[in-house]
């Protein structure tokens, strides 16, 4: 199994009453809020904390990049990637992932590569749409973010295996000089691994091209769909997908004690949770998903247990007490689903346990923090992570059986048993974790 790290690496000096008067979101809040030397000392954190991560063990270090927002600092995260580069020394650098429907794919072809040559091969690159929310910060229709997708990938993948010069001529995409002289070291390309937020198009789209998948702290029913989907489309494309082709984002927080670890897992609703990312008319502008892709993501906010909605805040609402009420129900609901795990390293080792066992992943990226937090909580939380979480969760993966992908080539392990995973119905973490 492969176990990274992971955090929007967020600027949390913004007042969350702010953050819920802009709509209980992130997006839209005015940069006068930000102070330069405050975020200036957050990033060189975040940095200490990648190479600490290195230290306790970590197989890698995740990246993600978000545009104009606090709710994450890595606008530009090939820049934090190609510090990484330089400054660790053994674990892979996951970046999940560039949105390429915003980016310049001739350029974000040459930046990954120099990020692998620097690395010396440690680069696992990964591409997402990116939000709504990008579309709009970087003023991009909505309508063709998955055909600029598509055409992006191609095109990076082509100019890092096809000999210069050549001349491309896309529908999105015009170059008429192509003979980049930054190539990756490994070959034919870096390992590709796709996140998502139970899109069917691209879980389809990830089976076709055998890159593993990995969810994003989704529900646990409609993530098993997801797998199964994968499952069948890799059957469809002639091969058998396993552990190694699927991986999954787990928000966990790690204390001394379950009750400090939860008071500081509040930081995952913090200004709302996932919801806050984005008001929804700018997370998914029309055009952006389809209509099965917003049907699924749907459950993704839905208790599967009562049908009710986890979060909800009506238009208008500027009760912000009202609105913090919401919040707190959020995380109850959110704990009490296992999106958000929080206490000691062995009850954290017990609800570990069931997600492996029902979604078995071959790769497990920890978001151990978000929201206001000290940097000695964080570190304490890697810690506590990495002395005692990981070693358990490899001694289960091993049971389990769950390979990643570093240690199987994906698309040829074939899945235990009938190769799909079976619904999740009541889920109680408590019972079933055994705590």
């Amino acid at each position: 199994m492969h176990i990274m790290t992971f955090s929007e690496r967020p600027y949390f000096h913004v007042p969350e009453d702010d953050i819920i008067n802009n709509g209980s979101s992130y997006f839209g809040i005015p940069n006068t809020n930000l102070d330069p030397v405050k975020g200036g000392q957050l990033y060189n954190e975040y940095f200490d904390e990648r190479v600490y991560a290195e230290e306790l063990g970590f197989d890698g270090v995740m990246l993600n990049e978000h545009h104009q927002t606090p709710f994450c600092l890595g606008a530009v995260m090939d820049v934090e990637a190609a510090i990484l580069a330089r400054i660790t020394k053994k674990v892979k650098i996951v970046l999940l992932g560039n949105p390429l429907p915003v980016a310049d794919p001739l350029r974000l072809a040459e930046e990954l590569a120099m990020i692998d040559m620097i690395s010396g091969g440690r680069l696992v690159p990964g591409w997402v749409r990116g939000a709504g929310s990008e579309q709009i910060a970087n003023n991009i229709s909505p309508a063709y973010n998955r055909e600029r997708f598509n055409e992006a990938h191609d095109f990076i993948i082509k100019a890092w295996t096809t000999p210069g010069p050549w001349r491309y001529e896309g529908k999105h995409y015009h170059y008429r000089f192509v003979n980049p002289w930054q190539l990756p070291i490994q070959k034919p390309h870096p390992p590709i691994w796709i996140p998502g937020l139970i899109s069917p198009e691209t879980v389809v789209w990830c089976a076709e091209h055998r890159y593993p998948y990995v969810a994003l702290c989704t529900n646990l029913e409609p993530t098993i769909e997801m797998s199964n989907l994968y499952a069948d489309t890799a059957a469809r494309m002639g091969y058998q997908a396993g552990p190694e082709n699927f991986g999954y984002l787990q928000n966990v927080f790690v204390a001394e004690t379950e009750e400090r670890a939860s008071e500081l897992a509040h930081g995952f609703v913090y200004g709302g949770g996932f919801g806050s990312f984005a008001r929804a008319e700018w997370m998914f502008p029309p055009g952006y998903n389809s209509k099965e892709a917003t049907r699924r993501l749907a459950k993704q906010f839905t208790d599967p247990r009562t049908g009710a909605e986890i979060l909800h805040f009506t238009p208008g609402e500027v009760d912000v007490q009202k609105i913090k009420a919401n919040i707190e129900k959020n995380y109850q609901s959110s704990r009490d689903l296992g999106l958000i795990i929080a206490g000691t390293p062995k009850t954290v080792i017990n609800r570990l346990r069931y997600l492996l066992e029902t979604l078995r992943p071959g790769i497990l990226a920890f978001w151990y923090h978000h929201g206001p937090m000290s940097a000695q909580d964080r570190r304490t939380c890697l810690r506590l992570l990495g002395e005692e979480v990981v070693p358990a969760v490899r001694e289960i993966a091993k049971e389990l059986d769950l390979p990643g992908p570093f240690e199987q080539k994906p698309g040829i392990r074939p899945l235990p048993a009938s190769g799909k995973r079976d619904a999740v119905v009541n889920y109680q973490p408590s019972a079933a974790a055994g705590s």
